[in-house]
């Protein structure tokens, strides 16, 4: 399998991904980034931010047409997030390549749990008047965190937390979150840019099968039962960490 192919595929299945769940793009990104294209770990971290940070933008365009985002909501959750996640990019550097796939893993494992206990909820969206606005600055300064040292753009973390803080509307939660990822992605991306090469062709051909993915994702979210996608794709998620604690935490120990 040519590179270029294989770009192309994996490029338009994150940008599904994004566009169809609001998040699960890095998770995808950076170990394909590592193991099938060949880049070490803190390359693809900066190139996943690049990736994901465009891929959100357009997704988040794409549910905008459709009127499930909500922009109020979405900047709070990322201004506070691009302050924390730019201060926290240059702590990556700290950390052994294995030691961050391994913080990765265990991240991925958490989460898909997490997502696979989660019974839905049938919630009411609160006027912004009545949110606990400390409740929301914390979310997006974790969420922060978490993308500048681990290069996740954290629509995974956002969706769950809009939908059960906020009491968004599932379809809602997702269009809002790409807005989020995308001001994270570019604040993580902008800190990592420091003594790193990019390969921009190979970031060009991604975000290009990415347009694709998000578009057709972002059609299909409101179209499918978004439970069940996230159950399988936690499932998915919770494998996939597994694998990189296997091939990773001997390494470390």
């Amino acid at each position: 399998m040519s590179t270029l192919f294989l770009s192309l595929v994996l490029g338009f299945g994150i940008g599904g991904s994004l566009g169809l769940l609001g998040g699960g793009g890095s998770i995808l990104t950076v170990p394909a980034l590592v193991y099938l294209v060949g880049l070490s770990p803190q390359a693809a971290v900066t190139t996943s931010l690049a990736i994901v940070g465009a891929n959100s933008a357009l997704g988040a365009f794409f549910h905008r047409s459709q009127g499930t985002l909500n922009w109020r909501v979405a900047l709070i959750f990322g201004g506070t997030g691009m302050v924390t996640s730019y201060l926290a990019a240059g702590f990556s550097k700290q950390f052994s390549p294995n030691f961050l796939m391994v913080a990765f893993a265990l991240l991925m494992f958490i989460v898909g749990v997490v997502l696979v206990r989660q019974k839905p909820a049938q919630q009411h969206f609160q006027r912004m008047d009545d949110l606990k606005l400390w409740k929301v600055f914390v979310g997006g300064a974790v969420i922060g965190l978490l993308t500048g040292i681990l290069g996740v753009g954290g629509g995974f973390l956002i969706v769950p937390a809009l939908v059960m803080l906020v009491g968004m509307p599932m379809h809602h939660a997702v269009g809002t979150s790409l807005v989020v990822i995308a001001m994270n992605s570019l604040a993580g991306f902008l800190g990592h840019l420091h003594g790193i090469t990019l390969d921009v062709s190979l970031i060009v051909v991604f975000i290009a099968a990415g347009v694709l993915g998000t578009f057709a994702g972002a059609r299909l979210s409101k179209r499918l039962d978004a439970g069940l996608l996230r159950k399988v794709f936690a499932l998915f998620v919770i494998g996939l960490a597994l694998f990189l604690l296997y091939d990773n935490l001997p390494k470390i120990l």
